[in-house]
């Protein structure tokens, strides 16, 4: 058994999760406490202008893990933990490339830097073996949404949807490890967020207040729909930009939120294609489980109950960094 510490940075650029678990690596054995620091908004976007860049600034990579290695001060700190008490780190990083049909990951951040930091082990580059080596190197955090649902015994067919910058989704089936499926199936947060901060300023549609007022634009949707990648057979993972949104030119500021939210809904919608059989229940982890607004056109959607994650005792905040320690 060990004692791991994760840390992600997810691609809707808000900040770094990091989380205490104790396990052997195949089963989750003990959550422990967990931390979200917020990005300082000069930060954020300075982020997001390395997007897409295959060789981020190194000026910007150090900043980066030293904010991650902050992040760990302070959860240790906060909870009375000694660093001497945690055998691993598990860094993700931030993506800022992705393009796996090129055999491509790029996640910024220093693992050599951070262990200095730390003084603790570091795995790191986590994504860019499995891309070298065929794989989509996306998403990775399914691998710990079995060992949970497996752990607690919950009834399957279940999927577990995250609503990051990017929505991936889990599909998990009967008791054998082939009845494992995930991918990523459309745009998360992202698209919304993007629009928000164009429009608004703002950094989100908080609780989906916007989109709730506005009327989703069935053209402008049908148009965000009409892609190969929704047909492709899995597996398959997206970009941060893999979506052209360029039709959306011109729509209302409310409008425009609506019809990307629903666009990120029938996203979800269409992965149940993939599915061997209907899953029963969906449970919904990641920031998009707080936007009201997504969670009820999900509930009229996909014909099955749909639940934030603490209903079954998880932290929705706290998985994926959860994940990257059991990885």
């Amino acid at each position: 058994m060990k004692t791991a510490l994760g840390l992600m940075s997810g691609t809707s650029l808000d900040g770094i999760d990091a989380a205490v678990i104790v396990s052997d690596g195949k089963q989750m054995l003990q959550m422990g406490p967990g931390i979200s620091i917020a990005y300082e908004p000069v930060f954020r976007d300075t982020l997001r202008a390395c997007l897409g860049n295959e060789t981020p600034p190194a000026d910007v990579e150090r900043e980066l893990t030293e904010y991650h290695a902050g992040v760990v001060e302070k959860l240790l700190g906060d909870n009375g933990i000694d660093k001497s008490d945690i055998d691993l780190i598990g860094f993700h990083g931030h993506t800022v490339a992705h393009r796996p049909d090129k055999r491509l990951t790029v996640q910024m951040g220093d693992g050599a830097l951070l262990a200095e930091l730390t003084g603790i082990d570091v795995v790191a580059d986590f994504r860019s073996n499995d891309v070298a080596n065929g794989g989509e190197g996306a998403p990775f955090a399914p691998l710990y949404h079995e060992a949970l649902v497996r752990g607690q015994g919950l009834d399957v067919p279940l999927a577990v949807l995250n609503l990051g910058g990017v929505s991936n989704v889990t599909y998990i089936g009967g008791p054998l490890k082939a009845q494992l499926i995930a991918f990523d199936c459309g745009p998360g947060n992202a698209l919304i967020d993007d629009w928000m901060a164009e429009h608004t300023g703002l950094a989100m549609d908080e609780g989906g207040a916007l989109a709730r007022d506005g009327n989703v634009d069935e053209v402008r949707l049908a148009a965000l729909l009409d892609n190969d990648y929704f047909q492709a057979t899995p597996p398959k993972s997206l970009d941060r930009d893999d979506f052209d949104v360029t039709v959306m030119e011109g729509c209302s500021t409310a409008d425009g939120a609506a019809t990307l939210s629903r666009f990120t809904v029938a996203a979800v919608a269409l992965a149940r294609q993939h599915f061997p059989n209907p899953a029963r229940r969906w449970l919904v982890t990641g920031g998009g489980r707080h936007n009201g607004t997504l969670m009820a056109m999900l509930a009229d959607i996909l014909e099955a109950p749909v639940d934030a994650v603490e209903a079954v005792g998880w932290d929705g905040d706290m998985i994926e960094a959860q994940a990257f320690g059991f990885l």
